[in-house]
Protein backbone atom coordinates (compact mmCIF):
# COMPACT_ATOMS: atom_id res chain seq x y z
CA UNK A 1 0.00 0.00 0.00
CA UNK A 2 1.24 3.51 -0.78
CA UNK A 3 -0.52 6.87 -0.42
CA UNK A 4 -3.65 4.94 0.57
CA UNK A 5 -3.59 3.18 -2.78
CA UNK A 6 -2.80 -0.32 -3.97
CA UNK A 7 -1.17 -0.48 -7.40
CA UNK A 8 -2.09 -3.73 -9.12
CA UNK A 9 0.09 -4.86 -12.03
CA UNK A 10 -2.11 -6.62 -14.59
CA UNK A 11 -1.99 -7.26 -18.31
CA UNK A 12 0.92 -4.86 -18.71
CA UNK A 13 -0.96 -2.09 -16.90
CA UNK A 14 -0.60 -0.46 -13.49
CA UNK A 15 -4.09 -0.05 -12.04
CA UNK A 16 -4.52 2.07 -8.90
CA UNK A 17 -7.02 0.89 -6.32
CA UNK A 18 -7.76 3.81 -4.03
CA UNK A 19 -9.14 3.37 -0.49
CA UNK A 20 -8.51 -0.39 -0.66
CA UNK A 21 -9.55 -0.85 2.98
CA UNK A 22 -13.01 0.65 2.47
CA UNK A 23 -15.61 -1.90 3.59
CA UNK A 24 -17.84 -2.88 0.67
CA UNK A 25 -19.75 -5.80 2.22
CA UNK A 26 -20.57 -5.11 5.86
CA UNK A 27 -21.82 -8.59 6.80
CA UNK A 28 -18.50 -10.05 5.68
CA UNK A 29 -16.29 -7.15 6.66
CA UNK A 30 -14.95 -7.46 3.13
CA UNK A 31 -13.21 -4.49 1.52
CA UNK A 32 -12.64 -3.10 -1.93
CA UNK A 33 -9.28 -4.89 -1.93
CA UNK A 34 -11.05 -8.16 -1.08
CA UNK A 35 -13.33 -7.66 -4.08
CA UNK A 36 -10.33 -7.10 -6.33
CA UNK A 37 -8.77 -10.32 -5.00
CA UNK A 38 -12.03 -12.14 -5.70
CA UNK A 39 -11.99 -11.15 -9.39
CA UNK A 40 -8.33 -12.07 -9.69
CA UNK A 41 -9.16 -15.51 -8.25
CA UNK A 42 -12.02 -16.16 -10.70
CA UNK A 43 -10.48 -14.28 -13.61
CA UNK A 44 -10.47 -17.17 -16.07
CA UNK A 45 -14.17 -18.13 -15.87
CA UNK A 46 -15.19 -14.48 -15.48
CA UNK A 47 -13.46 -13.47 -18.71
CA UNK A 48 -14.69 -16.59 -20.49
CA UNK A 49 -18.23 -15.32 -19.90
CA UNK A 50 -17.65 -11.57 -20.21
CA UNK A 51 -14.60 -10.82 -22.35
CA UNK A 52 -15.17 -8.59 -25.36
CA UNK A 53 -18.65 -7.46 -24.32
CA UNK A 54 -19.73 -3.85 -23.81
CA UNK A 55 -20.73 -3.58 -20.19
CA UNK A 56 -22.83 -1.23 -18.10
CA UNK A 57 -21.45 -0.57 -14.63
CA UNK A 58 -23.60 -0.48 -11.51
CA UNK A 59 -21.60 1.70 -9.15
CA UNK A 60 -21.78 1.78 -5.35
CA UNK A 61 -18.97 4.17 -4.35
CA UNK A 62 -19.60 3.56 -0.63
CA UNK A 63 -20.15 -0.19 -0.88
CA UNK A 64 -23.20 -2.41 -0.93
CA UNK A 65 -24.99 -0.45 1.81
CA UNK A 66 -24.62 2.89 0.04
CA UNK A 67 -26.32 4.71 -2.81
CA UNK A 68 -25.85 3.57 -6.38
CA UNK A 69 -26.18 4.60 -10.00
CA UNK A 70 -25.85 2.95 -13.41
CA UNK A 71 -23.16 4.14 -15.79
CA UNK A 72 -23.11 3.23 -19.47
CA UNK A 73 -20.55 5.85 -20.48
CA UNK A 74 -16.89 5.61 -19.58
CA UNK A 75 -16.24 8.74 -17.49
CA UNK A 76 -13.99 11.57 -18.54
CA UNK A 77 -10.41 11.13 -17.48
CA UNK A 78 -10.43 7.36 -17.95
CA UNK A 79 -7.13 5.75 -19.00
CA UNK A 80 -6.49 5.86 -22.73
CA UNK A 81 -5.85 2.10 -22.77
CA UNK A 82 -9.45 1.26 -21.90
CA UNK A 83 -11.30 -0.50 -24.70
CA UNK A 84 -14.76 0.89 -25.42
CA UNK A 85 -17.62 0.46 -27.87
CA UNK A 86 -20.40 2.78 -29.01
CA UNK A 87 -23.74 1.30 -27.95
CA UNK A 88 -27.29 2.62 -28.27
CA UNK A 89 -30.13 2.98 -25.81
CA UNK A 90 -33.81 2.30 -26.59
CA UNK A 91 -34.43 6.00 -27.27
CA UNK A 92 -31.58 6.17 -29.77
CA UNK A 93 -28.90 7.96 -27.77
CA UNK A 94 -25.42 6.50 -27.80
CA UNK A 95 -22.88 5.71 -25.10
CA UNK A 96 -19.19 4.93 -25.08
CA UNK A 97 -19.37 1.76 -22.99
CA UNK A 98 -16.55 -0.12 -21.32
CA UNK A 99 -15.52 -3.37 -23.03
CA UNK A 100 -14.21 -6.00 -20.61
CA UNK A 101 -11.04 -6.86 -22.48
CA UNK A 102 -8.97 -8.21 -19.59
CA UNK A 103 -8.63 -8.16 -15.81
CA UNK A 104 -7.04 -4.72 -15.82
CA UNK A 105 -10.36 -3.38 -17.13
CA UNK A 106 -12.22 -5.27 -14.40
CA UNK A 107 -10.03 -3.92 -11.59
CA UNK A 108 -10.30 -0.40 -13.00
CA UNK A 109 -14.10 -0.69 -12.78
CA UNK A 110 -14.00 -2.18 -9.26
CA UNK A 111 -11.96 0.83 -8.16
CA UNK A 112 -14.93 2.98 -9.19
CA UNK A 113 -17.14 0.96 -6.85
CA UNK A 114 -18.62 -1.34 -9.48
CA UNK A 115 -20.81 -3.93 -7.73
CA UNK A 116 -22.50 -5.39 -10.75
CA UNK A 117 -21.27 -5.84 -14.31
CA UNK A 118 -24.18 -5.83 -16.80
CA UNK A 119 -22.88 -7.06 -20.19
CA UNK A 120 -24.56 -6.79 -23.58
CA UNK A 121 -25.69 -10.06 -25.23
CA UNK A 122 -23.44 -9.28 -28.19
CA UNK A 123 -19.75 -8.65 -28.64
CA UNK A 124 -18.09 -5.33 -29.33
CA UNK A 125 -16.88 -6.54 -32.73
CA UNK A 126 -20.41 -7.54 -33.86
CA UNK A 127 -23.01 -5.45 -32.06
CA UNK A 128 -25.68 -6.12 -34.68
CA UNK A 129 -25.95 -9.82 -33.81
CA UNK A 130 -26.84 -11.43 -30.49
CA UNK A 131 -24.86 -14.49 -29.42
CA UNK A 132 -26.58 -15.25 -26.09
CA UNK A 133 -30.10 -16.26 -25.16
CA UNK A 134 -30.81 -15.14 -21.59
CA UNK A 135 -33.86 -16.46 -19.77
CA UNK A 136 -34.55 -14.72 -16.46
CA UNK A 137 -36.66 -16.88 -14.14
CA UNK A 138 -38.10 -14.28 -11.78
CA UNK A 139 -40.12 -15.59 -8.80
CA UNK A 140 -43.04 -13.44 -7.78
CA UNK A 141 -43.36 -12.32 -4.14
CA UNK A 142 -43.84 -15.26 -1.80
CA UNK A 143 -42.61 -17.88 -4.29
CA UNK A 144 -40.05 -20.18 -2.64
CA UNK A 145 -36.71 -20.94 -4.26
CA UNK A 146 -37.67 -24.61 -4.64
CA UNK A 147 -40.24 -23.45 -7.19
CA UNK A 148 -37.52 -21.58 -9.07
CA UNK A 149 -35.44 -24.77 -9.13
CA UNK A 150 -38.43 -26.61 -10.61
CA UNK A 151 -38.94 -23.86 -13.19
CA UNK A 152 -35.29 -24.14 -14.22
CA UNK A 153 -35.62 -27.91 -14.64
CA UNK A 154 -38.69 -27.49 -16.86
CA UNK A 155 -36.86 -24.86 -18.93
CA UNK A 156 -33.84 -27.10 -19.40
CA UNK A 157 -36.11 -29.96 -20.49
CA UNK A 158 -37.67 -27.74 -23.16
CA UNK A 159 -34.30 -26.53 -24.44
CA UNK A 160 -32.98 -30.09 -24.48
CA UNK A 161 -35.91 -31.16 -26.67
CA UNK A 162 -34.86 -28.75 -29.42
CA UNK A 163 -31.15 -29.43 -29.01
CA UNK A 164 -30.09 -26.12 -27.45
CA UNK A 165 -27.42 -26.64 -24.74
CA UNK A 166 -27.89 -24.31 -21.79
CA UNK A 167 -26.24 -23.39 -18.52
CA UNK A 168 -27.70 -22.03 -15.29
CA UNK A 169 -26.49 -19.48 -12.77
CA UNK A 170 -27.80 -17.96 -9.59
CA UNK A 171 -28.77 -14.30 -9.81
CA UNK A 172 -27.21 -13.68 -6.36
CA UNK A 173 -30.76 -12.91 -5.30
CA UNK A 174 -34.01 -14.91 -5.62
CA UNK A 175 -33.98 -16.13 -9.22
CA UNK A 176 -32.07 -18.21 -11.74
CA UNK A 177 -30.72 -17.18 -15.14
CA UNK A 178 -30.49 -19.70 -17.96
CA UNK A 179 -28.08 -18.99 -20.82
CA UNK A 180 -27.48 -20.52 -24.24
CA UNK A 181 -24.64 -19.64 -26.61
CA UNK A 182 -25.93 -18.81 -30.10
CA UNK A 183 -24.61 -18.56 -33.59
CA UNK A 184 -24.28 -14.76 -34.07
CA UNK A 185 -26.79 -14.65 -36.91
CA UNK A 186 -29.91 -13.00 -35.46
CA UNK A 187 -30.56 -9.47 -34.26
CA UNK A 188 -32.09 -8.50 -30.91
CA UNK A 189 -35.62 -8.08 -32.35
CA UNK A 190 -35.54 -11.70 -33.52
CA UNK A 191 -33.98 -12.79 -30.23
CA UNK A 192 -36.76 -11.19 -28.22
CA UNK A 193 -39.40 -12.82 -30.46
CA UNK A 194 -37.77 -16.18 -29.73
CA UNK A 195 -37.75 -15.45 -25.99
CA UNK A 196 -41.45 -14.51 -26.04
CA UNK A 197 -42.22 -17.80 -27.80
CA UNK A 198 -40.18 -19.76 -25.24
CA UNK A 199 -41.95 -18.05 -22.33
CA UNK A 200 -45.38 -18.81 -23.82
CA UNK A 201 -44.48 -22.43 -24.50
CA UNK A 202 -43.24 -22.86 -20.91
CA UNK A 203 -46.50 -21.41 -19.62
CA UNK A 204 -48.51 -23.80 -21.79
CA UNK A 205 -46.61 -26.76 -20.37
CA UNK A 206 -46.71 -25.71 -16.73
CA UNK A 207 -49.32 -22.98 -16.20
CA UNK A 208 -49.28 -23.77 -12.49
CA UNK A 209 -45.59 -22.92 -12.22
CA UNK A 210 -44.54 -20.59 -15.05
CA UNK A 211 -46.04 -17.47 -16.57
CA UNK A 212 -45.34 -15.24 -19.56
CA UNK A 213 -47.65 -12.50 -18.24
CA UNK A 214 -45.95 -9.11 -18.47
CA UNK A 215 -48.41 -7.44 -16.09
CA UNK A 216 -47.69 -8.27 -12.46
CA UNK A 217 -51.39 -8.47 -11.59
CA UNK A 218 -51.70 -11.49 -13.91
CA UNK A 219 -48.69 -13.49 -12.70
CA UNK A 220 -50.04 -14.88 -9.44
CA UNK A 221 -47.68 -16.97 -7.29
CA UNK A 222 -45.68 -18.26 -10.23
CA UNK A 223 -42.23 -17.80 -11.78
CA UNK A 224 -42.19 -15.16 -14.49
CA UNK A 225 -40.10 -15.87 -17.60
CA UNK A 226 -38.88 -12.34 -18.32
CA UNK A 227 -38.65 -12.37 -22.10
CA UNK A 228 -37.99 -8.62 -22.24
CA UNK A 229 -34.49 -9.18 -20.87
CA UNK A 230 -33.75 -10.07 -24.51
CA UNK A 231 -35.05 -6.77 -25.93
CA UNK A 232 -32.57 -4.63 -27.89
CA UNK A 233 -29.96 -2.87 -25.74
CA UNK A 234 -30.99 -4.77 -22.61
CA UNK A 235 -28.29 -6.01 -20.29
CA UNK A 236 -28.42 -8.73 -17.64
CA UNK A 237 -26.44 -9.10 -14.42
CA UNK A 238 -23.24 -10.85 -15.43
CA UNK A 239 -21.90 -14.29 -14.56
CA UNK A 240 -19.40 -14.35 -11.68
CA UNK A 241 -20.32 -10.76 -10.84
CA UNK A 242 -20.60 -9.74 -7.18
CA UNK A 243 -23.96 -8.17 -6.32
CA UNK A 244 -24.52 -5.27 -3.97
CA UNK A 245 -25.65 -7.34 -1.00
CA UNK A 246 -23.98 -6.97 2.38
CA UNK A 247 -23.11 -10.66 2.31
CA UNK A 248 -21.10 -10.32 -0.91
CA UNK A 249 -23.24 -12.77 -2.91
CA UNK A 250 -22.10 -13.66 -6.42
CA UNK A 251 -24.13 -14.53 -9.52
CA UNK A 252 -22.61 -17.98 -9.84
CA UNK A 253 -22.82 -20.52 -12.68
CA UNK A 254 -23.49 -24.03 -11.43
CA UNK A 255 -23.76 -27.51 -12.92
CA UNK A 256 -27.22 -28.91 -13.61
CA UNK A 257 -26.66 -31.76 -11.17
CA UNK A 258 -26.35 -29.11 -8.43
CA UNK A 259 -29.78 -27.64 -9.13
CA UNK A 260 -31.51 -29.35 -6.20
CA UNK A 261 -28.84 -28.38 -3.66
CA UNK A 262 -27.45 -25.00 -4.74
CA UNK A 263 -27.83 -22.28 -2.09
CA UNK A 264 -27.55 -18.81 -3.68
CA UNK A 265 -26.99 -17.07 -0.35
CA UNK A 266 -23.92 -19.23 0.33
CA UNK A 267 -22.23 -18.25 -2.96
CA UNK A 268 -20.12 -15.25 -1.97
CA UNK A 269 -16.82 -13.61 -2.81
CA UNK A 270 -15.35 -15.71 0.02
CA UNK A 271 -16.71 -19.11 -1.05
CA UNK A 272 -16.87 -18.98 -4.86
CA UNK A 273 -13.08 -19.01 -5.52
CA UNK A 274 -12.84 -22.30 -3.62
CA UNK A 275 -15.68 -23.74 -5.72
CA UNK A 276 -13.83 -22.80 -8.89
CA UNK A 277 -10.62 -24.39 -7.63
CA UNK A 278 -12.45 -27.60 -6.69
CA UNK A 279 -15.06 -27.89 -9.44
CA UNK A 280 -13.77 -25.74 -12.29
CA UNK A 281 -16.02 -23.66 -14.52
CA UNK A 282 -19.38 -25.39 -15.15
CA UNK A 283 -19.88 -23.19 -18.22
CA UNK A 284 -16.52 -24.00 -19.83
CA UNK A 285 -18.00 -26.49 -22.29
CA UNK A 286 -20.92 -24.18 -23.01
CA UNK A 287 -18.82 -21.12 -23.83
CA UNK A 288 -15.59 -22.53 -25.24
CA UNK A 289 -15.21 -23.05 -28.95
CA UNK A 290 -16.94 -21.49 -31.95
CA UNK A 291 -20.10 -23.59 -31.97
CA UNK A 292 -23.41 -22.00 -31.08
CA UNK A 293 -27.07 -22.93 -31.12
CA UNK A 294 -29.82 -21.89 -33.51
CA UNK A 295 -33.02 -20.10 -32.51
CA UNK A 296 -34.91 -21.23 -35.62
CA UNK A 297 -37.19 -23.62 -33.63
CA UNK A 298 -38.21 -20.74 -31.35
CA UNK A 299 -38.81 -18.40 -34.28
CA UNK A 300 -41.07 -21.09 -35.77
CA UNK A 301 -43.02 -21.13 -32.49
CA UNK A 302 -43.26 -17.33 -32.72
CA UNK A 303 -44.66 -17.53 -36.27
CA UNK A 304 -47.14 -20.17 -35.09
CA UNK A 305 -48.33 -17.97 -32.23
CA UNK A 306 -48.68 -14.92 -34.44
CA UNK A 307 -50.66 -16.94 -36.99
CA UNK A 308 -52.95 -18.09 -34.18
CA UNK A 309 -53.69 -14.47 -33.32
CA UNK A 310 -51.62 -14.13 -30.16
CA UNK A 311 -49.76 -11.04 -31.33
CA UNK A 312 -46.68 -9.53 -29.75
CA UNK A 313 -46.18 -9.26 -26.00
CA UNK A 314 -45.86 -5.85 -24.32
CA UNK A 315 -42.53 -4.06 -24.42
CA UNK A 316 -40.98 -2.15 -21.49
CA UNK A 317 -42.13 1.49 -21.23
CA UNK A 318 -38.73 2.94 -22.21
CA UNK A 319 -39.11 1.58 -25.76
CA UNK A 320 -41.00 3.33 -28.56
CA UNK A 321 -44.29 1.77 -29.54
CA UNK A 322 -43.50 -1.36 -31.52
CA UNK A 323 -45.41 -2.81 -34.52
CA UNK A 324 -48.07 -5.31 -33.46
CA UNK A 325 -47.65 -4.52 -29.78
CA UNK A 326 -50.79 -4.56 -27.59
CA UNK A 327 -51.75 -1.45 -25.62
CA UNK A 328 -49.33 -0.62 -22.83
CA UNK A 329 -51.89 -0.54 -20.06
CA UNK A 330 -52.48 -3.00 -17.25
CA UNK A 331 -55.61 -5.13 -17.82
CA UNK A 332 -57.32 -3.75 -14.69
CA UNK A 333 -56.81 -0.16 -15.85
CA UNK A 334 -57.97 -0.99 -19.37
CA UNK A 335 -61.13 -2.54 -17.95
CA UNK A 336 -61.88 0.59 -15.90
CA UNK A 337 -61.31 2.78 -18.94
Amino acid sequence: MADDAWVVELDGRSVRVTSPDKVFFSALGATKADLVRYYLAVGEPFLRAMRGRPTMLQRFPDGASGKSFFQKRVPAGAPDWLQTAIVSTPNGTTSNALVLADLAHVVWAVNLGCLGFHPWPSRADDLDHVDELRLDLDPQPGVAFDRVREAAAVTKELLDEVGVPAGAKSTASRGIHIYARLIPRWDAIQMRAAAVAIARELERRRPDLLTAAWWKEERGDRVFVDFNQNAPHKTVFGAWSARARVGGQVSTPFAWDELETIDPDALTIETVPGRVTELGDPWAGLLDGDDGATIEPFLAWSDRDLAAGLGDAPWPPVYPKMPGEPPRVAPSRAKKS
